[in-house]
């Protein structure tokens, strides 16, 4: 009896399986209204931009094992007598990091006598005065540090670095964040692949304190470790234009006076000085053996604000500078990787448009057979979503060879975080566009090991406003078309539908919330301090 049953089921499956996926009863008696191809154009033609940059992802991975080896290890040549060098810390309101990175950053090996340190420091809080006070201190023990302080905020970060480059004595200029801990043989590791004299940037990679902080932190080092670990290699050893990551790197003065030095219409200025160096003919080297550990940031609004400054920034330079690339006498090949490495934010307003026409695209596709569905979708998914986890895959099996498969497990949160930076990038990306310009949003940095870290975040964290308010909504919309999938058992959508819903509602509430932990913690604080005084 239990045997009858348990085909009966089965069966029972076996017809649901039939009707979800090959059932052609409508073939042949529904037709494509216009409306129908209103909608189905728009989408379809979405997806294919977004899978062309899928398929660049592959690409990278090609560019990656075929050349990976050409990437010089040590240098040709040694100096026999070193260069001056002088390392610039641009700070603004890092009071809980910057004696941590002022501490470090005296630590690096290098004869003092060829050493300058400047503290540009455009801080508008107590970070001034306790910055100024900590540079005097080190000062008077000998070391060659110098105080610098703006009243304003002109250019942002390249305001900073152009003024302080003023005054600086050194022939190569190493960049550090507050957030980064720089080893102490960094310049002995660096400094001499500038013999070679075409050599204007060295840069290095990041690795992360915080890393296993949380799953958020977990998600953004994987994220990071695809654009320096494969991205990165790909382009440099292929003889690609790459860009100075803007911190833990070592310039060339002369490269950045000959290119036409730190200009501020940019949020990303790094990228906007890397590709108008090499159009002027310098060369960019980057070791991945050379790491510089750094904070992420641990709270969902805080990553966003950053990935959008940065997706805005990279489009604005796309719009300043891809048409004097596409004009320069440059191989093809450099160009078009330029167009994909400026350009891939785009795809954030593309997937908005996906996302407002899923369910319409899902109502009018009713009647479409499995065919179809493997004709169209198929090739789609292979080039979009499989491409990202190859990609975010093979990043993780080279950097940790013997633990990289726990990264599998955590690619969905991969795919759900990117989806909840969809909003914010995308307005970031429509701004740069229209050519709206607006001032550098600082990334709070919080010292992963200090003991005040509630305090401080506290004091530097922005309000998200209207954000996450929308983000939930659009999680609520894809949530009905979760709802509408399995009436209508179209469960090959559901997996992806399902990450939509994550991700929105991941950035959502995660960042409400943390915005209520901080308002009981306000409140609380407040009445502590009441209590104290009466």
């Amino acid at each position: 009896m239990q045997i009858a049953w348990s085909l009966l089921l089965a069966a029972s499956a076996w017809r649901q399986i039939q009707r979800a996926f090959f059932d052609d009863t409508f073939a042949g008696i529904h037709q494509l209204s216009w409306f129908d191809w209103i909608i189905l154009i728009p989408y379809f033609g979405c997806l294919f931009i977004v899978s062309l940059y899928g398929l660049h992802r592959y690409e990278i991975l090609r560019l990656y094992f075929s050349y990976r080896m050409r990437l010089p290890k040590v240098p040709a040549r040694r100096f026999e007598q070193l260069p001056r060098v002088t390392i610039q810390l641009p700070i603004y309101n890092e009071r809980y990091v910057v004696e941590r990175l002022i501490e470090e950053v005296l630590r690096i090996e290098y004869p003092r006598e060829l050493l300058q340190i400047q503290v540009l420091d455009d801080s508008t809080d107590d970070t001034h005065p306790f910055t100024e006070a900590l540079v005097a201190r080190y000062q008077a023990l000998g070391y060659p540090i110098e105080y610098h302080h703006r009243p304003h905020r002109l250019g942002f970060k390249a305001g900073a670095l152009a003024e302080g480059l003023k005054t600086a004595t050194g022939e190569l200029i190493a960049i550090f964040d507050a957030d980064f801990i720089p080893p102490p043989d960094f310049l002995h590791r660096t400094v001499h692949f500038f013999t070679d004299p075409q050599v204007g940037v060295v840069q290095t990679r990041w690795s992360y304190l915080n890393r296993e902080s949380n799953l958020l932190t977990e998600v953004e080092a994987m994220m990071l470790d695809g654009h320096f670990v494969l991205e990165q290699t790909a382009r440099c050893a292929r003889g690609l234009f790459f860009n100075f990551n803007g911190t833990a790197g070592l310039l060339r003065r002369q490269m950045i006076e000959d290119a036409g030095g730190w200009q501020h219409d940019t949020l990303t200025e790094d990228a906007d000085l890397s590709y108008r160096a090499q159009l002027r003919g310098w060369k960019f080297l980057y070791l991945p053996h050379v790491e510089c550990p750094s904070e992420l940031p641990d709270e969902m609004y805080g990553f966003q604000v950053q990935q959008s400054r940065w997706a805005k920034g990279l489009t604005q330079c796309a719009r300043k500078l891809l048409p004097a690339i596409l004009r320069s006498p440059i191989p093809w090949r450099h160009k078009l990787e330029a167009f994909f490495h400026l350009t891939p934010n785009i795809t954030y307003l593309l997937v908005i448009v996906i996302s407002a026409l899923l369910l319409p695209v899902m109502i009018v596709r009713f009647y479409m057979g499995w065919m179809q569905m493997l004709l169209l979708d198929l090739p789609l998914i292979l080039a979009c979503f499989c491409s990202m986890f190859v990609f975010y895959t093979v990043a993780q099996r080279e950097l940790f060879p013997h633990s990289w498969k726990r990264s599998i497990f955590l690619l969905p949160a991969l795919l759900a975080a990117g989806i909840g930076l969809t909003i914010i990038n995308t307005r970031g990306v429509i701004e740069a566009l229209l050519g709206r310009q607006s001032s550098f949003v600082r990334t709070p940095k919080y010292a992963v090991e200090g003991k005040r870290q509630k305090l401080a975040r506290q004091k530097y964290r922005r309000k998200s406003g209207w954000l996450p308010w929308i983000e939930l909504a659009i999680g609520t919309y894809f949530l009905g078309g979760v709802a509408f999938a399995i009436e209508t058992y179209n469960f090959f959508s559901l997996p992806f539908l399902l990450l939509f819903v994550a991700g929105y509602y991941w950035a959502g509430l995660a960042t409400l919330a943390q915005e209520y932990r901080d308002r009981l913690r306000a409140a609380r604080q407040r009445r502590l301090e009441w209590e104290a005084v009466h």
